[in-house]
């Protein structure tokens, strides 16, 4: 505990499944906005952390969670071979429905972030749940998946039980879950207000892919970031946690 927040592992359970995640939390008395932190792929609540702590110490509570199966290092259930995007869609609607019952939340000033896959997810997510959702934020959104694998594996014949990636081990659902899906077809119609982050030297995610999505969205603008790749500097980082925080209290 800090002096003006509190920081605390909460868990949640849907579909026969754990959530780990860690809350931050400012000690107020008065209901405050939370922003949801969707990590990428590979990567875990820590991705968040100095996020976390930023918004709290502005006012901002934040719960930053492992994808059931997102990473090697998840404290989460279920293998990285179960895992595809829409289990973790799964994942992060059961963290905002729980979210939306805590006591010391504003319920409706409640912002989705979505790092990577975790944008894509959290893109989804807020296509389903808009009327749950004051804003989203989407840091270089991996919105290409789909398109990556649909060309890496043409027909269902050519998607093997397992694949490595980056060192983890994804499984056959993984791939058959995005056969012939046209992300573009499933996003675009959230009405409030989006906030893009993206570099323009992603050498993962191309800045075509986060223009597209800011020509898409009724009221959505894009920030690139200059040098920066799939990963941004401390120093992007930092601003990024400062246009979160901005974004937030602008839309309360």
């Amino acid at each position: 505990m800090k002096d003006n927040f509190t920081k605390e592992v909460i868990q949640m359970n849907h579909h026969g499944r754990k959530i780990y995640g860690v809350s931050y939390m400012p000690n107020s008395k008065k209901r405050v906005p939370m922003v949801i932190f969707s990590h990428g792929f590979n990567g875990t609540n820590d991705s968040f952390a100095m996020h976390g702590e930023y918004l709290a110490e502005n006012g901002i509570g934040s719960y930053c969670f492992d994808f059931c199966g997102g990473s090697v290092n998840s404290k989460s259930d279920l293998n990285t071979s179960e895992m595809t995007i829409f289990t973790e869609k799964e994942d992060l609607c059961e963290v905002l429905h729980s979210i939306k019952e805590w006591e010391n939340v504003d319920s409706d000033n409640i912002f989705l972030f979505g790092e990577s896959q975790g944008g894509l997810v959290s893109a989804l997510a807020a296509e389903e749940y808009a009327a749950d959702i004051k804003g989203v934020l989407l840091l270089f959104p991996a919105l290409c998946i789909a398109d990556n694998w649909n060309e890496t594996f043409p027909t269902p014949e050519s998607i093997p039980d397992t694949h490595m990636l980056w060192g983890v081990t994804l499984g056959r659902n993984f791939f058959e879950s995005v056969h012939g899906y046209d992300v573009f077809d499933h996003i675009g119609s959230f009405n409030k207000n989006v906030l893009i982050f993206h570099g323009d030297e992603d050498g993962i995610v191309d800045l075509e892919y986060g223009k597209r999505a800011a020509k898409l969205y009724p009221s959505a603008r894009i920030e690139v970031f200059r040098g920066e790749g799939h990963g941004f500097s401390e120093a992007s980082n930092k601003r990024v946690a400062k246009m979160t925080c901005e974004f937030v209290k602008t839309y309360l």
